[in-house]
């Protein structure tokens, strides 16, 4: 099972969903997931039932995600949060943080209504203070950081292609990083 962490918005669900078609793997989102069993929204049921519980749902369809043999799961943002999702996450499966700044993030979600965590009056802020408390949570919890910068989808899955060749390979695990100069889908790997 390959997994991708990272803030709301580092691009997992679109990463994975490509990661998924050049891997011939099935592709979960566990935030679908989550609104299938809730037969709501998630914000429907953050605003009504609170975080703790949805949380506690979370959980639950995390623990059955991550059983399965193969596919590429993204989960969400807050994931990490509670030890025992970390722990199921790591060691079910590959984990890749999708590490994004706060800035980027909010560059690319300014105008989305659908994130519960950031309907505030300063929505920059508050990704600046979830990135304060999930950056450790997601470094822990990941095998592989994939620094998103500004490159192409295409980009990013062949940044994570190449981990997994290098550790099928037996390579030394070389950081991944990449620029928002990015112009070609060639993975930039840093020295």
């Amino acid at each position: 099972m390959l997994v991708l962490v990272g803030l709301p918005g580092s691009g997992k669900s679109t990463v994975g969903r490509q990661l998924a078609r050049r891997l011939s793997l099935p592709f979960v989102d566990s935030d679908h997931a989550i609104e299938q069993r809730l037969g709501c929204s998630i914000r429907e049921y953050f605003e009504r039932e609170g975080e703790d519980r949805f949380r506690d749902i979370e959980s639950e369809v995390l623990d059955d995600l991550s059983q399965r043999a193969h596919g590429v799961l993204s989960t969400g943002g807050g994931s990490v949060l509670r030890p025992l999702n970390r722990e199921r996450l790591k060691s079910r499966g590959q984990v890749f943080y999708l590490r994004s700044s706060p800035e980027e993030v909010f560059r690319r979600l300014r105008h989305d209504q659908n994130r519960p965590l950031l309907q505030v009056a300063d929505p920059l802020r508050r990704l600046r203070e979830l990135f304060d408390i999930r950056d450790p949570l997601y470094r822990e919890t990941a095998h592989h950081v994939i620094e998103t910068g500004r490159p192409t989808v295409a980009a990013l899955v062949n940044m994570i292609l190449d981990k997994l060749d290098a550790k099928r390979s037996g390579s030394a695990d070389a950081p991944v990083t990449s620029s928002s100069s990015f112009a070609s889908d060639k993975p930039h790997v840093s020295p």
